[in-house]
């Protein structure tokens, strides 16, 4: 039997990315956001979970990114999408980084994660953009 796992979000990006990017995708100069926001959609997918935060992504889905609480020192969120959807990068001990885009509601995702990186680590104090 495994450990138990309750999951808070288990998806894909925000919808709200790949519409915009179509958009401005039908001029020359946006073709390249569009094609990233086309395969963010097709491929990426995200796992939050009380333990850990899962990233699958890459060219077909291929690569997959775990992270512990206990790992994470920083949290940064920029909001895009007129505010309906964000971006966030995980910090980690070993100074890489976990970049997590178009994450949908993240305010409450980053409120979530912060609220777990404390609990791991009595030395975390939030940040923000």
């Amino acid at each position: 039997m495994g450990i138990r796992e309750e999951i808070y979000y288990e998806g894909g990006p925000h919808i709200g990315d790949l519409l915009l990017n179509l958009l401005i995708g039908l001029t020359v100069v946006g073709l390249p956001l569009t094609v990233g926001a086309i395969v963010r959609a097709l491929w990426l997918r995200f796992r939050i979970t009380d333990r850990r935060i899962s990233v699958m992504g890459g060219w077909l889905g291929r690569d997959r990114s775990d992270v512990i609480y206990s790992e994470i020192v920083k949290v940064v969120k920029v909001p895009r999408g007129v505010g309906i959807w964000g971006d966030m990068v995980l910090t980690l001990k070993n100074g890489s980084r976990l970049e997590m885009r178009a994450v949908p509601n993240f305010r409450e995702t980053y409120d979530y994660i912060a609220e777990k990186v404390a609990a791991k680590n009595p030395q975390y104090s939030p940040t923000s953009k």
